[in-house]
């Protein structure tokens, strides 16, 4: 095998990032706009004025629930309202208002408008009808039919200090940060994974409140099978992709890793053909209807776990130190990077949040020194901007102030 590292500069790929980035009424912003380079754009600040903000409402031009996973209405901006005889300093009410992110993307020669807002949506049932926020996203004007639309002018990987805990945690985040790399080669896996949390949780409540239908539950359960099996193999296929990129290209500073997937549903793909898997999970579904009655896990795509060890040391990452296992993080996100880069044309936005903690001054640099060479945007909040000399002449500073960002060099 050729040890010679990737350059992947010796390849032609398109220019991408946000170039002008407008909100309104999104978490502490009432509204905001940044002109922008698709260079590296560092935004400092004191802690709790709204750095993290920034990098979430860009998480949002991409598919999936932003880089918080939060619920819609708690995004929104929450405004004091002042009822006489009240003076300014006694609001009396807390009311929340809509919120809705704009920008405009580069993609190579061309400029693709994004918005993605929330509206009120109208959910009919047998018993009632509720109201609901609901996301709407339009490329160029036009409402898409769905989030995955997005993934075709715009990707988006992010670590944030949550992050952390990553490894150590519950495997609920590693699946998340799993389908987030699979959402950059398979635009459609948000919307299966999508409709199959739709499809899981009908299901669930079914069974759970006694409305035991067998037809609507059979129903259910075939085409929760068939979503099912066709996550699984997407999950695969980009485990599969990573691990032979990683190997063929091992990074020189950060250390390399071997991922795996842990999960009944992706270990019988490797025995069987997707059909017969297809109607073992269907037939797997329908007997394990009693454990939803009596408060049991379910198996299935909703239970895989993404593990990831340390090559070198032959160790696990969540045995590792915290050091190591933010090293381990950013040896995924580069060589995701990298390997989205040469398969789809252009390169990911990288969102990097607190992203120096834990990391020395030699990775720190060699951050830094990767970024640069890949020459792609990255969106990097801190404390502290002289952090981060080495960028002076390639990025753009930002200081967060009074719910504005004000453009500043060092």
């Amino acid at each position: 095998m050729d040890n010679t590292a990737l350059d992947i500069r010796q390849f032609s790929f398109e220019k991408s990032g946000v170039t002008r980035l407008t909100l309104t009424d999104f978490r502490n912003y009432a509204r905001l706009r940044l002109n922008t380079h698709t260079g590296p754009i560092v935004i400092t600040g004191e802690n709790g004025t709204g750095k993290t903000n920034i990098l979430e409402a860009i998480s949002f031009l991409s598919p999936g629930r932003g880089l918080r996973a939060a619920k819609l209405s708690d995004i929104k901006r929450f405004m004091p309202v002042l009822v006489p005889p009240h003076d300014d300093y006694a609001p009396t009410e807390i009311l929340p208002v809509n919120w809705a992110v704009s920008a405009t993307v580069q993609k190579g020669d061309d400029d693709i408008e994004i918005g993605t807002a929330v509206e009120k949506s109208i959910r009919e049932s047998e018993d009632e009808s509720r109201s609901y926020d609901k996301r709407i996203v339009k490329i160029n004007g036009q409402k898409a039919s769905s989030q995955a639309e997005l993934g075709k002018y715009f990707s988006a990987i992010w670590i944030t200090p949550q992050m952390d805990r990553l490894f150590r945690g519950g495997s609920q985040s590693r699946r998340s940060f799993l389908d987030r790399l699979v959402f950059a080669f398979d635009n459609e896996h948000a919307k299966r994974t999508a409709n199959f949390e739709h499809l899981y949780r009908e299901w669930y409540q079914l069974i759970k409140t006694g409305r035991m239908n067998d037809a609507w539950l059979s129903s259910l359960e075939e085409n929760m099978s068939s979503l099912g099996v066709a996550i699984a193999a997407a999950r695969r296929e980009q485990i599969a992709k990573l691990n032979t990129f990683i190997e063929q290209e091992p990074d020189d500073v950060f250390p390399n890793v071997i991922l795996q997937l842990e999960g009944k549903i992706e270990k019988l793909l490797d025995e069987k053909p997707a059909i017969e898997v297809e109607d073992f999970y269907r037939d797997m579904l329908r007997k394990q209807r009693k454990n939803i009655l009596y408060n049991d896990t379910v198996d299935g795509i909703n239970r895989t776990d993404f593990k990831v060890f340390y090559r070198k040391k032959r160790m696990p990452a969540e045995l590792c130190s915290t050091g190591e296992q933010k090293s381990l993080l950013i040896s995924i996100i580069l060589a995701q990077t990298k390997c989205q880069t040469l398969d789809k044309g252009f390169a990911p936005v990288l969102l990097l949040d607190e992203v120096v903690a834990h990391l020395d001054e030699f990775k720190r640099e060699a951050l830094l020194s990767k970024i640069k060479e890949l020459e792609l945007q990255a969106w990097i909040t801190s404390t502290d901007p002289y952090l981060f000399t080495s960028l002076k002449n390639e990025a753009q500073f930002f200081e967060v102030k009074s719910n504005q960002l004000i453009e500043k060099s060092i």
